[in-house]
């Protein structure tokens, strides 16, 4: 293969918007024109193979079963056609179409997923450019063209092949080459009922009927018969789309400033980037109508971004995404969604779905949401926490396996899916929804009531938070304060980096929503798995363990000092509570406290009104620090122990493992000996310690935590109430007793037998 050419120079035609009008415009006729449907598909990768000077021009087209078949080629043998077949995913056809996205090789035959097919003769050909031909979101086929050369495809003519492969898609989509059936996903299980598994996003019970969140629409017609009118159509529809942005922001809905209002503005000027807009006017140019064009760039947009793993990104996809759907609608004549055919409780099923998406839907009628995709810095996700609607995200294939019309339960507490339950799982869900009334009206009631066990000991209990709507909930649950504000969920919410006055503002008005009560704030927790939009730290074999939190912060001191500075002006007047994460060893807290106090002097010698009082304090995260804890007690002001990463490096065990989950237990003897362990150094040293994470958040697990001697534990919003309950049915001196009694057991997990004291002793858990 060494002795033969290379071509590396793409033919000239492939430049010009003329030639591909020209391709286009031939492709439109004959499959517009009369003879049977293979016959013209046939026509075409002849006109393909011309155009793009290849030796070879072949469509695959999808089947049942997820086959993709040989229905056409120019330049590999005839018999071929229909008898050379590849699953999704198998070879390098199979694997344009499942993964939906174009393959350019110059030596295609060296490729790993190479798969040889000696009926088609394809030996004699090395390089291959391949597209999916998509329609509505689902991959119909694959177009592919080959070269004898070790030819080097430019991004222009893998564009152009994209560009055809949309009338082919068209053509699939008729239903002349392949029965309708075909083309629409089953996944055989016809209406039994399933339990499909995700990811919570937001908590709750939901009922209700299923609505698919499905805005595709039919592009009848790609050419454009006259581009100055498709010009002015897509330009009346951009106004048009705008001007309906602008009634929706001042809705009631958007009355109250919070991270919900803030997203739908960066949506607003996501929308009024030119640089989409130009895009758009670009595709029309090269000879397609309006609607096909918004179809072509945006599919441009997957392919090119579908391999991007950031989940932020992948958001801001989405956002882009939402937006070529509602610009779809006003060209389509449908801008106006009616929802007046909505059930009374409704359940919305979506493969992903944009902010401004979710009030498109009469919000007081959204029971749950399910998607596909998602994640917990989503825009969908933080509007929906916002009206405290459950979500489950990650479910797969939700879209294909649920059908319109369907009863659905959502668990969002156990992030499952309920699809066409029975009458009898119905009842229970209904039963439990019940109950959470009954019980909220329980928890409501203790909301002015102290966290105070039957022997009169007070637990301090406040919520973690990273949100402003997180506020109305700590008022709403009589939470103590905030033990933890995660600042860095501001700063993920935001296209670019926060300036000290923007960082201000966030934090005065958490501040001024407290009215009063404590707030604390961890300094910036990015990396691992929270990744901001505007900065790229590099790949990591593990992340969790790696440059992340405190170590970013410390290496990029004018990043932190800007944070500080922004908390120092915030808190005039006030009380500021800073506390720094990850902090692996003392010097790395010495140091950050260092930075701190010189915002401060800065602060003072500017003649600025300073905090009242400052009281500084570290994570315990990381197992290390535990063993320098003496050292640091006689730093720091107190000490906030963080479990969900505690946990998993006390263990080894990765937390976003599917396989581990479960293997080790919170409860554990090796735990509860370590945190009792370090209540013991901060009771010894005067100074205050804490909990925050998930432990804290069960009713069961705080038990053992006050049984070991926490005094103070920060926890979501939702969880308040429980565990709140839970201490005024306590009596702490049993436990206590009973604590000591089993401390030396060797159990897995003393989960069990805390269960039952708790029973015995009639502990509401």
């Amino acid at each position: 293969m060494s002795g033969d050419s290379v071509d590396t120079t793409p033919p000239s035609t492939m430049h010009s918007t003329q030639a591909l009008r020209r391709l286009l415009a031939r492709a439109r006729t004959i499959m517009a024109g009369p003879g049977e449907a293979e016959d013209r598909l046939e026509r075409i990768t002849h006109i393909i193979a011309a155009e793009l000077v290849a030796e070879v021009c072949s469509i695959y087209v999808r089947r049942a079963g997820d086959m993709l078949e040989l229905y056409a080629t120019q330049g590999l043998k005839s018999d071929a056609i229909h008898n050379t077949r590849l699953r999704m995913g198998e070879g390098l056809v199979g694997d344009i179409a499942a993964h939906a996205r174009p393959l350019a090789l110059s030596d295609a035959q060296n490729h790993p997923n190479f798969a040889y097919r000696p009926e088609t003769g394809e030996e004699l050909f090395y390089s291959l450019m391949g597209v999916p031909a998509v329609r509505g979101g689902r991959v119909v086929g694959v177009l592919v063209v080959q070269n004898r050369t070790q030819r080097h495809y430019t991004d222009e003519e893998v564009e152009t092949l994209e560009t055809v492969a949309m009338v082919v898609a068209e053509m699939v989509a008729g239903g002349e080459l392949v029965d309708q059936s075909e083309l629409t996903p089953v996944d055989g299980i016809g209406s039994k009922p399933l339990r499909l598994e995700g990811l919570r996003l937001h908590s709750g019970i939901g009922l209700g009927v299923a609505v698919l969140h499905q805005p595709l629409y039919r592009v009848d017609q790609v050419v454009a018969d006259d581009p100055v009118q498709e010009h002015q159509r897509l330009n009346d529809a951009y106004a048009e789309m705008h001007g309906a942005l602008q009634d929706m922001m001042e809705t009631s809905a958007f009355e109250e400033a919070g991270e919900h209002r803030d997203i739908m503005e960066a949506y607003r000027m996501i929308a009024s980037d030119a640089g989409w807009l130009e895009k758009l006017h670009t595709a029309i140019d090269s000879g397609l109508t309006a609607e096909a064009a918004v179809e072509r760039v945006q599919n441009d947009l997957k392919t090119r971004m579908s391999q991007v793993a950031d989940p932020y990104i992948r958001e801001r996809i989405h956002d882009i995404e939402d937006l070529g759907i509602r610009l779809m609608r006003y060209l389509c004549g449908d801008g106006d969604q009616r929802t007046e055919d909505l059930p009374m409780h409704v359940v919305l099923v979506a493969r992903t779905l944009g902010p401004a998406q979710l009030f498109d839907y009469d919000v007081s009628r959204l029971r749950a949401l399910v998607l596909e995709e998602g994640s917990p810095t989503s825009h969908a996700a933080i509007v929906a926490r916002a009206l405290d609607i459950p979500v489950v995200a990650h479910v797969k294939e939700a879209v294909d396996r649920i059908e319109q019309g369907d009863a659905v339960v959502v668990d969002g507490d156990a992030a499952r899916v309920f699809v066409r339950p029975g009458e009898d799982i119905q009842q229970t869900f209904k039963d439990a929804l019940k109950a959470r009334t009954v019980q909220a009206r329980k928890y409501d009631a203790l909301r002015e009531l102290p966290a105070r066990t039957l022997d009169g000991v007070d637990v301090t209990l406040s919520i973690n938070a990273g949100l402003l709507v997180d506020l109305r909930r700590m008022h709403e649950t009589g939470a103590n304060g905030i033990g933890l504000y995660r600042t860095e969920v501001p700063f993920m919410v935001r296209p670019e980096f926060p300036n000290v006055d923007e960082q201000e503002i966030i934090y005065r008005e958490i501040l001024d929503g407290a009215d009063g009560k404590p707030v604390v704030f961890r300094t910036l927790d990015v990396g691992g798995d929270k990744v901001l939009p505007y900065w790229e730290p590099g790949e990591e074999e593990n992340p969790a363990m790696g440059w992340r939190s405190i170590r970013i912060s410390l290496d990029r001191p004018a990043m932190l000092r800007q944070q500080l500075r922004a908390l120092v002006r915030a808190s005039a007047g006030r009380e500021l509570r800073v506390m720094f994460p990850m902090i692996a060893q003392v010097s790395e807290f010495l140091a950050a406290k260092t930075l701190l106090e010189m915002e401060l002097s800065r602060h003072h010698e500017r003649g600025l009104v300073a905090p009242t009082r400052v009281t500084t304090g570290s994570m315990l995260e990381v197992p290390a620090l535990a063993f320098q804890l003496k050292a640091l007690l006689r730093h720091s002001d107190f000490v906030s122990v963080g479990s969900n990463d505690l946990m998993q490096f006390l263990f080894a065990s990765d937390r976003g493992n599917a396989r581990l989950a479960g293997r080790y237990d919170t409860l554990a003897p090796s735990v509860l000996s370590f945190l009792r362990a370090v209540v013991l150094e901060c009771e010894e040293a005067e100074k205050p310690v804490s909990l925050c994470g998930e432990m804290a958040g069960y009713p069961i697990d705080a038990m053992a935590l006050i049984g070991i001697g926490f005094r103070n534990l920060s926890l979501v919003p939702s969880s308040i109430g429980p565990v709140k309950a839970m201490i005024r049915s306590l009596e702490l001196r049993s436990l206590e007793q009973y604590m000591r009694s089993i401390s030396d057991m060797d159990h897995r997990s003393f989960r069990e037998m805390l269960r039952g004291f708790a029973q015995d002793h009639k502990v509401e858990i």
